[in-house]
C-alpha cells in the first residue's frame, strides 16, 4: 500500500542481511518510522509492545524471529527455546502458533548448518502468500460490496468496522479493509466509519491513518455510537477482523466486537468477519474456550497524543489510583455473525460452512 506515493510493506527483510526492518506501529499516526530488529528479543518485544500487531503480521515477524534467533544459534536447543520464547507473547492470535508450527516442521528435520537459509526464506515465502491471500480475501469481499452498492438508490455504501484489521495488520492489503480498498479502487463510492477503538485507539491512529493514506472517505466515531447510526440507518454492513476463529464459526476479536454484533443483529445490518484460513483453529469448536489476553492497566488510564510543539506524549486520563481491566479480546458467537470472507470464499460461520471451504481439515 501507498505512503506518501511509496509502496510498504508492513516489515521486510533488511539490507544488511541480518536484521528485520517493521513500521513501528506504536508511533503511528503522528510520526512514521522503522524499526530494527537483530535479535530474538527484538522480534518478541515487537510483538507484545505491539510495534507490530494484527493476527497475521503477528505470525510473519514470529516466522522472522526465529530466523533472527537462528542467526545467532542454530542449533535444536536454540530453536526450540525460541519457539517457547515467541509462542508466549500473544496468546489470542492463532496465526503465531501457526507460523511457528510451520517454522519447525521445516526447521527441525533440517541440519542445523542449513537451517538459516531455510529459515530466511521460508519467512519470506509466508510473508508473500498471506499478501496473496489478503488480496484473494479482497475480492470475494468486494462482490458483497457491490451487491448492496447495486440496491441502494445513490449514496454511498457505509461501512463500520471496528479496530484495525487493514494492511497495518497483515504483510499486505489487509483482511477487513482490503475489499474496501478494491471497491473504491474500483470507483465504488464507499464511506468508512471507524471505530475509535479504545483502549489503545487502533481505529482512530491506524485505520484511519492508512485509509487517508489511501484517500478512502472515512469518518472516525467514538465507540459507543455505532448502534446509534445503525438505528437510523446510516450503516449498510460490518466487516470486522479476528485473531482466532473457532471450526464452528465462533470469533475472537478487539474488545467491543461483540457489540457491535449485537447491535448489527438488532438492526438487520449484515455483520461479516474476514479473515485467512490460518486464523482458523480447527481444535476449538467453543468459542468460551479461547484464550483472552489480559494487557497492562495503564493502557486504559494513560492515553498518546500530540502536544502544542509536534512532540508525542503520554497523558493520564483516569482517576488517580484507580484501578482498570484490560481485556483485550471478546468472542462474538457464530449465530450473530452474517458470513466470514476468507480467501476461498464467503462462507456461513459454521462448522458445515467452514468445512465447506477447507474440506482437508475434515481429514
Amino acid at each position: 500500500m501507498q505512503i506518501n506515493g511509496t509502496a510498504y510493506r508492513t516489515i521486510w527483510p533488511g539490507e544488511d542481511g541480518a536484521s528485520v526492518e517493521i513500521i513501528d506501529q506504536t508511533l503511528l499516526p503522528h510520526v512514521f518510522e522503522a524499526a530494527v530488529l537483530r535479535t530474538l528479543d527484538d522480534a518478541a518485544r515487537a510483538i507484545v509492545t505491539m510495534q507490530v500487531r494484527g493476527a497475521p503480521l503477528i505470525g510473519a515477524t514470529a516466522a522472522y524471529g526465529l530466523w533472527l534467533a537462528l542467526l545467532a544459534d542454530p542449533s535444536d536447543e536454540a530453536l526450540d527455546r525460541a519457539a517457547e520464547v515467541l509462542l508466549a507473547t500473544r496468546p489470542t492470535a492463532v496465526n503465531l502458533r501457526w507460523a511457528i508450527n510451520d517454522m519447525l516442521a521445516r526447521l527441525r528435520p533440517a541440519a542445523p548448518d542449513t537451517r538459516v537459509a531455510m529459515a530466511k526464506a521460508r519467512a519470506g515465502e509466508i510473508c508473500d502468500e498471506d499478501v496473496e491471500t489478503c488480496r484473494s480475501i479482497g475480492s470475494h469481499g468486494l462482490a458483497l460490496i457491490e451487491k448492496i452498492a447495486a440496491g441502494k438508490q445513490g449514496g454511498p455504501v457505509n461501512i463500520l468496522t471496528h479496530c484495525n484489521a487493514g494492511w497495518l495488520a497483515t504483510v499486505d492489503w489487509g483482511t477487513a479493509l482490503a475489499p474496501i480498498y478494491m471497491a473504491f479502487n474500483k470507483g465504488i463510492d464507499v464511506h468508512v466509519w471507524v471505530d475509535e477503538t479504545r483502549p489503545r485507539n487502533q481505529g482512530a491512529a491506524l485505520t484511519a491513518y492508512e485509509l487517508g493514506a489511501h484517500g478512502v472517505p472515512h469518518r472516525i466515531i467514538v465507540d459507543n455510537a455505532g448502534g446509534h447510526l445503525m438505528q437510523r440507518g446510516q450503516v449498510d454492513m460490518c466487516i470486522v477482523g479476528t485473531d482466532r476463529t473457532t471450526a464452528s464459526g465462533d470469533v475472537a476479536n478487539k474488545i467491543g466486537t461483540y457489540l457491535k454484533a449485537l447491535a448489527a443483529h438488532d438492526n438487520d445490518v449484515p455483520f461479516y468477519v474476514a479473515l485467512p484460513g490460518t486464523t482458523i483453529d480447527w481444535t476449538l469448536h467453543d468459542g468460551r474456550d479461547i484464550p483472552i489476553e489480559e494487557r497492562g492497566a495503564e493502557e486504559v488510564t494513560r492515553m498518546a497524543g500530540r502536544d502544542g510543539r509536534g512532540g508525542v506524549v503520554h497523558v493520564d486520563i483516569a482517576a488517580p489510583g484507580s484501578p482498570a481491566g484490560n481485556p483485550a479480546f471478546d468472542v462474538t458467537p457464530a449465530r450473530l455473525v452474517t458470513g466470514l470472507i476468507t480467501e476461498r470464499g464467503v462462507c456461513a460461520a459454521s462448522a458445515e460452512g467452514l468445512s465447506g471451504l477447507y474440506p482437508e481439515q475434515g481429514r
